[in-house]
């Protein structure tokens, strides 16, 4: 199947909610927590700083993936990707992690950092192949997240990293607008 990056518009809120409620249920079972959070909603991430980019399969019209990207402090931090699991393990994960990689060097960074699981396959492992590196929190952000993961109770569930990519400079994905009547505001 042929898969489209754009940026999120707002008919795209409520998937992007839907799939990352649905991914998290694969993290969910292999952790068993006792409670976890539901996903925010679609508006919430898109009015965060930064961009959400949706994969969207070119056949069926219909969104199966999506990367958020958050800007702070001159950090470009990958903040959630989430991937229908119907359509896992056919290569929108990588893309989208990607064409995040790619929109974040257009916009400007030489790299783009993020927190996760060391041990859990779909997590640190599938990352380094993409060429993440474990890396140590010393940016103020960085050091916030971990707080707020300490507070969660997340290392409970395994090992936390953080991991940077450096940014190429060669761009893979061209990312789409959205048409002006449905541009996330």
């Amino acid at each position: 199947m042929t898969v489209s990056i754009r940026l999120i518009a707002r008919d795209d809120y409520l998937a992007v909610e839907s799939i990352e409620n649905a991914a998290d249920q694969l993290l969910i079972d292999r952790l068993s927590p006792e409670r976890w959070e539901p996903a925010p909603s679609g508006l919430s991430r898109a009015s965060e700083p930064g961009f959400v980019l949706v994969a969207e399969e070119a056949e069926a019209g219909s969104i199966v993936g999506f990367v958020h990207v958050l800007e702070i402090d001159g950090i470009a931090h990958l903040e959630q990707i989430s991937v229908l699991p119907q359509a896992g393990r056919r290569g929108y994960g990588r893309s989208l992690v990607e064409a995040a990689m790619d929109e974040s060097r257009r916009r400007g960074y030489g790299q783009l950092s993020l927190r996760t699981y060391a041990d859990v396959p779909w997590n640190a492992p599938f990352y380094a192949h993409l060429g993440f590196v474990e890396t140590e929190p010393a940016a103020d952000f960085h050091k916030y997240l971990v707080v707020v993961e300490e507070r969660l109770g997340l290392a409970r569930y395994g090992r936390r990293v953080q991991m940077t990519a450096a940014l190429r400079q060669q761009t893979n994905y061209v990312v789409g607008r959205a048409s002006k009547a449905s541009r996330a505001s």
